[in-house]
């Protein structure tokens, strides 16, 4: 079985609460369907961002290959729910990641520096809560599920640092760590207000 970290990313300010994997897990199609959409919203993210910035030639680079991996991430999440007979559901507002979004600056290089600080925070996030599902999943039985989660969980954590590593040359050091630490304030509290649903976010 893969080896999950036993640690949050560094970003993250706070830890997923323990009724959480009861209460992702319950309805398991809501949650496999949110988490189809979740990396389809991923891999157009990264595509919207080499559209926008088409002239950052490593960065197009990084996140074409992110956007490709995150592709397959859609292409497995559907191969499992037809496994099982199902349908997706269709998509429902993430209020996750509005929320984050809502915090993105207008003006340039802040604006490119809040959208991959924002998307670190979001695959961190993910990272952690895939983790959870893979343990989860593991103790409760369902092994295919837990192995599945785990290696996901890997691809989501190597996401958060390309994010990073990329926003990371727009400003100084200290404006880097800055506006690093205020997100990271304002996404533990965004998830403290989130209800514990069928849904990776």
């Amino acid at each position: 079985m893969t080896t999950l970290p036993t640690v949050l990313p560094t970003i993250l300010r706070s830890s997923t609460h323990p009724r959480w994997f009861a209460a992702s897990s319950a309805d398991l199609l809501s949650l496999l369907s949110d988490h189809l959409h979740c990396e389809r919203k991923a891999a157009e993210n990264a595509l919207a961002l080499v559209r926008r910035y088409p002239h950052r030639g490593s960065s197009v680079a990084s996140l074409s290959r992110l956007a490709h991996e995150e592709t397959s991430h859609v292409v497995q999440v559907a191969a499992l729910i037809a496994e099982r007979g199902w349908t997706p559901r269709s998509d429902t507002p993430n209020h996750y990641a509005r929320a984050l979004l809502a915090e993105v600056r207008a003006r340039e290089p802040h604006r490119l520096l809040d959208m991959l600080l924002v998307a670190a925070f979001i695959e961190a996030r993910s990272h952690e809560r895939l983790s959870l599902l893979a343990r989860g999943f593991a103790r409760t039985g369902e092994g295919g599920l837990g192995t599945f989660y785990g290696v996901l969980a890997n691809a989501e954590e190597r996401h958060a640092e390309i994010f990073l590593e990329l926003a990371q040359p727009l400003v100084s050091a200290q404006e880097y760590e800055g506006r690093l630490a205020a997100l990271g304030v304002r996404e533990a509290e965004i998830v403290a207000g989130l209800p514990h649903v069928a849904r990776v976010h």
